[in-house]
């Protein structure tokens, strides 16, 4: 018996310019391509009823794919902070940071002990931060985080897309992976 590689029900990811048009449905594409702080726009677009709700934070191994985007030995521990932003108590994203330990150093430290605090305060008000490339995926029930990322959502959608990108705070790298769950108005 074969068995297929850990990384067959990760998402394919691939920069936005490499999808045809139209390929992403019109509803979510602003908020996937949208490159300013995801944070100040949906507490905007939520009338301020804006809150981080922790799924899960500590050290894991990532997916495959999250370890190759940041150059991590596929074995390697890092960590892993996954959070629901919800808008009115109804889950607008899911979103997950992979953040290695090489990271977690100087003023990076605070990374592991945000809480209920938004990543992207943090990351947008750092004037070292960068952002690398922004991926597209659709997600769809045979993937390996969509049960999670939709299991507070009835009835579950017969997919859902997700952006993520590499950032950098004094040149140390990060992994923000968001997973759009909701109607979410349009993007402004």
């Amino acid at each position: 018996m074969t068995h297929a590689p850990s990384y067959a029900c990760e998402p394919l990811w691939q920069p936005h310019p490499r999808l045809r048009r139209g390929v992403i449905p019109q509803p979510v594409r602003g908020w996937l391509l949208d490159s300013t702080s995801l944070t100040r726009r949906l507490t905007a677009a939520c009338g301020g009823r804006f809150r981080v709700e922790v799924d899960f934070e500590g050290w894991t191994r990532p997916m495959l794919n999250e370890a190759e985007a940041l150059g991590l030995p596929p074995a390697r521990n890092a960590w892993i902070r996954q959070v629901y932003l919800l808008c009115d108590e109804r889950p607008w994203v899911f979103a997950r940071t992979v953040i290695p330990a090489s990271t977690l150093t100087g003023r990076e430290r605070r990374l592991r002990h945000l809480k209920t605090r938004p990543l992207g305060a943090v990351l947008f008000a750092d004037p070292s931060m960068q952002r690398g490339v922004v991926e597209v995926a659709r997600r769809t029930p045979r993937g390996r985080r969509f049960p999670r990322a939709t299991a507070r959502l009835t009835p579950r959608p017969a997919e859902v897309w997700g952006r993520r990108s590499v950032f950098r705070l004094h040149a140390k790298p990060l992994l923000v992976s968001e997973i759009f769950l909701a109607d979410l108005p349009p993007c402004r």
